[in-house]
C-alpha cells in the first residue's frame, strides 16, 4: 500500500502540470504513453516492440494520436492522419505477399487492433484537453471517482460476483457504488462548471451520461482484465511501481474518452 501511495503521488505530481499547460505536452505524453501501452501489449503476447510489426503499431499508434494540425500540417487539407495510419495497415497486409504467407492476416490483426485500442484512446484524452481543461478533468473525475466507489463499496457490500470468469473480486454491488460515486462527484462539479455552459447540455443530461461513462469506464476495465487473464499476467507492465502498467491504470480512459466523443462531449 505504502509503494501504491507513493507511485500514484509522484505520477500526479508530474501529470498535473502537464494537462494544465495542455498543448504540446499533452500530446507528447499522450503519444509516449500510447507507445508504452503497445509495448505493454506485445509483452502479454510475448512479442518484441522493437520488431517490424512492433514498431509499425507503437507508429500508427502514434499517427492516431498526434493531432493534424500541429504534426501532420504538410498533408494536403482534405486528407487526415487516419489515411497514415491505413498507410501502416497496407504495409503490415502487404507483408503477407512479401513474405509469401508465413505471415498472414491473422497475424498481421493483432498490431493494427493495438494500434487502434491505445491510439483512439489517447487521441481522444488529446482532444479532452483540446476542448478545455474543465472538459478532461470532468472525464477524469468520473473514471477516478468510478474506481474508489467501486472500490470501497463492493470491499464493504459486496456480495454478487460481476464477472467472475473475467475479474473475480469485481462484484455487481460494487459496479452500482461506483456509479453512484461518479454521479455524485459529476453533480458537484456541474455546481461549479454549469454543464449548460460546458457541455451544451442540462444537469439532468449530464448526469444520466455519466452514467453511461461509468458503466464504460468499467467495462474498459473489464476488456483489460480478459486480455490480461487471456495471456495469463498479473499486470499489464511494471513501469508504476504497486500499479502495474500503464494500461492499468488507463483501461477505463481508453474506453470512456471515446464515447464522450461519441456523445459530442469532446
Amino acid at each position: 500500500m505504502k509503494q501504491r501511495v507513493i507511485t500514484a503521488a509522484v505520477a500526479l505530481v508530474l501529470f498535473i502540470p502537464i494537462i494544465w499547460i495542455g498543448g504540446i505536452a499533452v500530446e507528447l505524453t499522450a503519444a509516449v504513453l500510447a507507445v508504452v501501452g503497445v509495448y505493454e501489449l506485445f509483452r502479454m503476447k510475448g512479442l518484441t516492440l522493437l520488431s517490424f510489426e512492433g514498431v509499425l503499431s507503437a507508429i500508427g499508434a502514434v499517427l492516431l494520436v498526434l493531432p493534424k494540425e500541429r504534426w501532420f500540417f504538410f498533408l494536403p487539407e482534405n486528407v487526415s492522419t487516419f489515411m497514415l495510419f491505413y498507410l501502416i495497415v497496407m504495409i503490415l497486409l502487404g507483408t503477407s505477399v512479401i513474405s509469401k504467407n508465413t505471415y498472414t492476416i491473422d497475424e498481421a490483426g493483432f498490431p493494427v487492433l493495438v494500434s487502434l485500442y491505445v491510439g483512439i484512446g489517447f487521441q481522444n484524452f488529446v482532444n479532452a484537453r483540446t476542448e478545455s481543461l474543465a472538459v478532461l478533468i470532468f472525464g477524469l473525475f468520473i473514471v477516478w471517482a468510478t474506481d474508489i466507489g467501486a472500490y470501497m463499496v463492493g470491499r464493504r457490500y459486496g456480495q454478487h460476483k460481476l464477472s467472475p470468469d473475467i475479474s473475480p473480486n469485481k462484484t455487481i454491488e460494487g459496479a452500482l457504488g461506483g456509479i453512484g460515486s461518479a454521479v455524485v462527484v459529476a453533480f458537484l462539479y456541474l455546481l461549479l462548471y454549469p454543464a449548460k455552459e460546458l457541455f451544451n447540455h442540462g444537469m439532468f443530461v449530464m448526469l444520466l451520461m455519466t452514467i453511461i461513462f461509468s458503466a464504460v469506464g468499467q467495462f474498459g476495465d473489464l476488456v483489460e482484465s480478459a486480455i490480461k487473464r487471456h495471456y495469463d499476467v498479473k499486470d499489464s507492465g511494471k513501469i508504476l511501481p504497486g500499479h502495474g502498467g500503464i494500461l492499468d491504470r488507463f483501461d477505463s480512459l481508453l474506453f470512456v474518452f471515446p464515447i464522450m466523443h461519441l456523445f459530442g462531449i469532446i
